[in-house]
């Protein structure tokens, strides 16, 4: 009774935590997209898949470009700019577009992709860090 954990506690991995962080980023931008766009998912079923040309960065046969690439575009920080921008001067469009792609970066960190590392293709900064060794 003393130190034990509890043990559905224990199941609750940093990996699990992120993989569910993920999904329900995942979850809000569709929502979200739903009920701005709510006849435009041909759009959003086009789009989804766009961040992921990026990975045609490892065709120049430097891992480290190649990386740097990939994590530019599978960061949250230029689709939030993106959505923050579009939505103060007024263009839907604009916001669409960083729904589509955050919903994509929540995608890959729900199914546990990270950023990649400049030495290989794998591992990810996650994998990297031990998290995925913690299952």
């Amino acid at each position: 009774m003393g130190g034990e954990p509890i043990p559905r506690l224990q199941k609750i991995t940093p990996t699990v935590l992120l993989q569910c962080e993920g999904l329900a980023l995942l979850a809000l931008c569709c929502t979200a997209y739903q009920h701005l766009f709510p006849h435009r998912w041909l759009l959003f079923a086009l789009c989804f898949l766009l961040p992921d040309l990026s990975l045609l960065g490892y065709l120049t046969r430097s891992s480290r470009f190649a990386a740097a690439l990939y994590n530019c575009v599978h960061t949250s920080f230029f689709p939030a700019l993106l959505g923050l921008g579009s939505y103060l001067h007024g263009s839907p469009t604009g916001l669409a577009f960083s729904l589509i792609w955050l919903a994509h970066i929540a995608l890959d960190r729900g199914l546990g992709f990270g950023l990649k590392l400049a030495e290989a293709f794998q591992p990810t900064h996650i994998q990297r860090a031990g998290v995925w060794r913690d299952q």
